[in-house]
């Protein structure tokens, strides 16, 4: 099933796209996978490369790292629907398909983890955001490498992750809204 390769790709990069692009292309030097030409050159493999180093550090930093994730809402998804789209070249699957079902499910990822990110960061503690972080970059790796050898698999784990990923921000709005509730009915407002 070609679709899993590509939507996992998809739900990954909503996490970290520089780790995704970078598996891709390693594989793609190493093994003879269905990996696009295009991810597997120096120039590509050098640029995530860099800059999976920076969100290494930078994903680690409570706040920080809510910066970082609010200006890839929109790199995230995009680069996904790039990534998509060169799979499904590869996988005998609609580009556009490829783009659109990659790109929607790293939007969906992305979500997922800048709403967590936010709850997390409000603990005084750092390890829950260093923790988490470490998690999210082995689920990255592990499920690319998942989709690549078993893309079916990977399509049903992906579909979890998405219910999961919507039942976990529904909940943190839920609780983001009675906190406020409680907060304003203790400071009501003068008028």
């Amino acid at each position: 099933m070609d679709l899993g390769l590509v939507a996992a790709s998809g739900w990954a990069s909503g996490l970290n796209v520089y780790a995704v692009v970078l598996v891709l292309g390693l594989l793609g030097r190493l093994t003879q996978n269905v990996i696009p030409e295009q991810l597997t050159s120096w120039p590509v493999l050098g640029v995530a490369a860099v800059m999976y180093v920076v969100e290494f550090f930078v994903d680690k930093v409570p706040y920080l790292d809510d910066i970082w994730d609010a200006v890839h809402t929109v790199i995230r998804p995009v680069a996904a629907g790039w990534v998509g789209y060169l799979l499904a070249g590869e996988v005998d699957l609609s580009p556009i398909l490829g783009a659109g079902t990659s790109g929607v499910t790293a939007l969906a990822a992305h979500s997922t983890k800048a709403t967590t990110r936010a709850a997390v960061n409000v603990s005084p503690e750092p390890f829950s955001n260093i923790g988490l972080s470490l998690f999210e970059d082995g689920l990255v790796v592990g499920l690319v490498l998942l989709a690549v050898e078993y893309p079916l698999a990977a399509l049903v784990v992906v579909v979890v992750l998405l219910v999961l990923g919507v039942w976990l921000v529904v909940t943190l709005w839920r609780a983001i809204g009675r906190v406020a509730s409680r907060i304003s009915a203790r400071f009501p407002a003068s008028g």
